[in-house]
Formats: structure tokens, sequence, C-alpha cells
């Protein structure tokens, strides 16, 4: 079983930085890739990010690219996204997931670990 947990959620203005951090424990995957997706209320769970993490590819939806960076800290067993240029639609509950294997996948239903989720406000 693996454990999730998320931090570094808040309020920003428009136009700020935040930095999340999902921090893992427990038996992982030998082989594994990890992602942040994002949930606004009364929309569906969207891919954000994903890294994989012996290697350290990463992909990027397209709505972030640029503005945000996935990265990982092999040593602390931990993930971060930071987000730069924060606008209002990025406003949502931030998740971390796991999946095993290699495949950068955008699907959340390929993650088979999730956190608790944390959120992020942007205010105009």
């Amino acid at each position: 079983q693996v454990q999730l947990v998320e931090s570094g959620g808040g309020l920003v203005q428009a136009g700020g930085s935040l930095r999340l951090s999902c921090a893992a424990s427990g038996r992982t995957f030998s082989v594994y890739v990890m992602g942040w997706f994002r949930q606004a209320p009364g929309k569906e769970r969207e891919f954000v990010a994903a890294i994989r993490w012996s290697g350290g590819s990463t992909y990027y939806a397209d709505s972030v690219k640029g503005r945000f960076t996935i990265s990982r800290d092999n040593a602390k067993n931990t993930m971060y996204l930071q987000m730069n240029s924060l606008k209002p639609e990025d406003t949502a509950v931030y998740y971390c997931a796991q999946r095993g294997g290699t495949y950068l996948s955008t699907d959340s239903r390929d993650y088979a670990y999730w956190g608790q989720g944390t959120q992020v406000t942007v205010s105009s």
C-alpha cells in the first residue's frame, strides 16, 4: 500500500506562485509514474502533469505548459509542482497520484493510489 500526502495549497492572487508537495510512503511500485491532477467544482478531474520516477521524463497538459514544473526528490520520496503565473482558472483541488510502469498516462483511471488533495485558490 502506498500513502500519498499533498501539501502547499493556499490562496494566491493571479500572477502569483505556489509550490505543491506530495510525499510518498509505503510499498511503492518498483517502477512507477507520479502525476498531478486537479478538480474544480462541478468539473471532472483533469490531468495536469506527470513524471517518470526513474529518469525524470515529464509530460504536461497544454493548459499549464510553460507555467508549471513537475519535479521529484528521490531521496525524500517527494514530488513537487511549481506553479507560476497562476490564473483564476487554475483554482481547484490538486491531487497527486501514482501508477505502476513507465507510461506517462493522462487518464486518472490508470492511477492506483491517490492523495487526499490540497486546495488551490487563485483570486482575480
